[in-house]
């Protein structure tokens, strides 16, 4: 099975407001960098989607190495939240609806087809490949509004 490391950040102005998330992917010494941003989010969406959006440019089962500095991504898996949340139908224990349950329901699905590993690293600090995704998310943010 082919190794992969996948860097995520997600970004936004105002909380709700114009989100960004930004990735980097690498395999053998190359690199992929993808970033995007929608105009009404929230910052833990765009943890979510940076993550998806990486793993969906995998064309076949992969090792992953995530690193995300969102400890709501991280310990949704490495705590076992998002497996208790499908087994009540990703209902919390008010029994009101889990927060983003559309992109842990689409994660969680993608993290079936490859072997995945989430390790948290500390959000911007001195880890290059995170400073790179928080930067192509912000990026991705000033060009949303500069269009809008």
């Amino acid at each position: 099975m082919k190794k992969v490391v996948l860097y995520t950040d997600g970004a936004c102005s105002g909380n709700p407001g114009v989100g960004g998330w930004g990735a980097v992917l690498m395999f053998k010494g190359f690199e992929k960098r993808i970033s995007g941003a929608e105009q009404s989010t929230t910052n833990n969406r765009m943890e979510l989607t940076a993550v998806i959006e990486g793993l969906k440019c995998l064309k076949e089962p992969c090792e992953v190495e995530i690193y995300s500095d969102s400890a709501y991504t991280v310990n949704g898996f490495n705590n076992g939240w998002v497996y208790g949340w499908e087994k009540t139908g990703f209902k919390k224990a008010d029994n009101k609806p889990v927060l983003n349950d559309d992109l842990w329901r689409e994660l969680l699905s993608l993290t079936r087809i490859h072997c995945v590993t989430f390790i948290k690293v500390k959000g911007h600090a001195d880890n290059e490949y995170n400073n790179l995704c928080d930067n192509l998310a912000t990026e991705a943010v000033k060009n949303l509004k500069n269009k809008l």
